[in-house]
C-alpha cells in the first residue's frame, strides 16, 4: 500500500464542455469524486493523501472562473469540516499565500487545520495556490537566512526547510482526464512517485477507479534507480 497519494484533479472543464455546460459545472460536479476519493484513501490504509485543487498558474483564468472556485472551495470546507474532523482526518493546506485568496476563505483554512491538528488518522493536504518550483524557492531563501553554509546543504537539510517537511515523499501520483503533465505540482516530494494517468475525468472519476490505481501502483517495481534480484541471485535492470 502506497503510503503517501498525490491526485492531480483534472478534467472538469471537460467534463463539463461535452455536456454542453458551463465550466463551473465541472468544478461543482467534483465535489462528490473529493469525498469519495478522501474516504476510499481512508478505508484503503492511505496515511497520506494530497489533492492538487489550485495552483500559482490558475490564477490566469477568467476572474469569473476564479471567483466561482473560491466561493466553491469556501463552500466545500464549511460542510465537510465536520466530517473529515468526526473521521479523524488531519487536513493542511499546502500554499495559500497569495493576497488574492479571499480573508474568509483563509480563515476557513486555518480553522479547519486548527480543528484537525491533533487527529492521528490520515493526513489530507490540499494544494491549494500552490506551485511546486515556489516551495522550492521558499526552502532556499529559508536556508540562507538560517545562515546555513553551503558545504553543509544537502537533501535532508533541504527538506526540512519546505513547507510542512513532516510530509512524506510522493509514492503515487494519479492524473486523471489522460493528460501526462507534472504541471508544477510538489515537484521536490515527487521526485520518485509513480505515476498513473487514467483516462476518466475527475468528475466522473470514483472509488472503485482510486482502487485500480492502487492496485496498479502494487504491481510495479519500484527500484528507486537500482536493481532488483530475480530468483536465481543475478541482478536485472
Amino acid at each position: 500500500m502506497p503510503r503517501h497519494v498525490a491526485c492531480v484533479m483534472d478534467g472538469n472543464g471537460r467534463w463539463a464542455a461535452r455536456r454542453s455546460l458551463p465550466r463551473t459545472s465541472g468544478h461543482r460536479a467534483a465535489e462528490a469524486t473529493v469525498i469519495d476519493v478522501i474516504e476510499a484513501a481512508r478505508r484503503a490504509g492511505v496515511r497520506w493523501l494530497s489533492l492538487y485543487a489550485f495552483s500559482t498558474e490558475n490564477w490566469q483564468r477568467p476572474g469569473a472562473e476564479v471567483d466561482f472556485l473560491m466561493r466553491l472551495v469556501r463552500r466545500v470546507v464549511r460542510k465537510h469540516a465536520p466530517l473529515l474532523h468526526a473521521r479523524g482526518i488531519r487536513c493542511r493546506f499546502l500554499g495559500v499565500t497569495d493576497p488574492r485568496i479571499p480573508p474568509a476563505l483563509t480563515r476557513d483554512f486555518a480553522d479547519l487545520m486548527t480543528l484537525t491538528e491533533e487527529n492521528r488518522g490520515m493526513t489530507l493536504t490540499v494544494a491549494f495556490d500552490h506551485g511546486g518550483r515556489g516551495d522550492i524557492v521558499t526552502a532556499a531563501r529559508s536556508l540562507i537566512r538560517s545562515g546555513v553554509p553551503a558545504e553543509a546543504v544537502d537533501e535532508r537539510s533541504f527538506a526540512a526547510h519546505l513547507p510542512f517537511p513532516d510530509t512524506p515523499d510522493v509514492d503515487l501520483v494519479i492524473r486523471t482526464s489522460g493528460e501526462q503533465r507534472i504541471s508544477n505540482f510538489m515537484l521536490w516530494q515527487v521526485a520518485y512517485a509513480e505515476w498513473i494517468f487514467p483516462p476518466v475525468l475527475w468528475p466522473d472519476f470514483r472509488a472503485p477507479h482510486f482502487l485500480a490505481c492502487l492496485h496498479a501502483y502494487q504491481q510495479r517495481d519500484r527500484r528507486f534507480g537500482g536493481v532488483t534480484p530475480n530468483s536465481n541471485g543475478a541482478e536485472r535492470p
